[in-house]
């Protein structure tokens, strides 16, 4: 008898909808030149993280994305990490 390629579907675990950190704190805002806030986004390999992974609305993670861009131009951020 030959085996079947049939694979019984994983069980779905229950995902957590994730708030919008800044859509949460009305009061705080996205800038450029906040590079402890920013480097909470970044990964250890230098990428900025997904929005899945930080939980962010569309709007909060692009203004995430253009921030950590311009603080790379004026070098507050790297471009890569420095660890190997």
């Amino acid at each position: 008898m030959a085996k079947s390629n049939k694979r019984r579907p994983a069980p779905e675990k229950p995902v957590k909808a994730r708030k919008c950190v800044f859509c949460a704190k009305k009061e705080q805002s996205i800038d450029y030149k906040d590079t402890a806030l920013l480097r909470t986004y970044i990964s250890e390999r230098g990428k900025i993280r997904a929005r899945r992974v930080t939980g962010n609305c569309v709007q909060h993670q692009r203004d995430i994305a253009t921030a950590v861009k311009n603080a790379r131009e004026v070098a507050l951020l790297p471009f890569t990490s420095s660890a190997r």
